[in-house]
């Protein structure tokens, strides 16, 4: 058996339930990411990309495997997928200032300006929307049709947000992880939901964390 076909096909079970493997380490990875990134460590970056990577196949499971967790959430599965891209982004963007500034971390954080959130406010309603139609195009419906929605798009603001600095991009994420709770538990993907549930206490600290350096800095300066 190969190491892919492995990972693929391994699951671990919990009673009646059954959790692939990949999506456990995903979830790891993911909450690995997010410590680093309130750190301001260049490392949260690939080691994210790995996770989404792995999250990715799991919300196309009817793509991706034969197993019993067989539904597609386009929503999820997008936002892995924008999550790489985005990532991607920050990891250049990071490493350049890294190299630019070797005394120094690699962004600054501080709140969004206000020309800036003109812009993102407008920019992110539109891509609610968009997304949504898309979604329903692509055959998704129901009630968690808006909650998907919501964590694609408030994702890919957060991980922008992130990449730039912006304080306030914490405070999507709580915002993300209000709604992504109980959507994981009620589908069947448990890792994920209690990765978001672990989420939110260090969301909050990394939120107050660069809070105070934004403050800190800004002295600095």
């Amino acid at each position: 058996m190969s190491f892919l076909t492995w990972l693929f096909e391994t699951n671990i079970h919990f009673g009646s339930k059954s959790i692939p493997l990949r999506e456990i380490i995903g979830g790891t990875l993911g909450l690995t990411s997010a410590i680093l990134g309130a750190r301001r460590k260049v490392a949260a970056w690939p080691i994210g990309i790995m996770g989404d990577a792995l999250l990715f196949t799991v919300f196309l499971g009817a793509v991706f495997t034969t197993s019993d967790q067989d539904a597609n959430f386009y929503g999820q599965a997008g936002r892995n997928a924008l999550l790489i891209i985005v990532s991607a982004y920050g990891w250049v963007r990071w490493s350049n200032a890294r190299r630019a500034n070797q005394s120094h971390s690699p962004v600054t954080p501080r709140w969004t300006t206000a020309k800036e959130r003109m812009i993102l406010l407008p920019a992110i309603i539109v891509a609610f929307f968009l997304s949504m139609q898309v979604f329903k195009s692509l055959g998704e419906s129901g009630n968690w049709l808006i909650v998907d929605t919501w964590i694609f798009t408030g994702t890919a603001l957060a991980t922008y947000g992130m990449s730039r600095g912006y304080v306030e991009f914490w405070l999507v994420w709580v915002a993300v992880d209000l709604v992504g709770v109980p959507f994981a538990f009620i589908n069947g993907y448990y890792p994920t939901g209690t990765l978001y549930a672990i989420y939110l206490p260090f969301v909050i600290w990394g939120f107050v964390s660069w809070l105070r350096i934004s403050k800190k800095e800004r002295v600095l300066i």
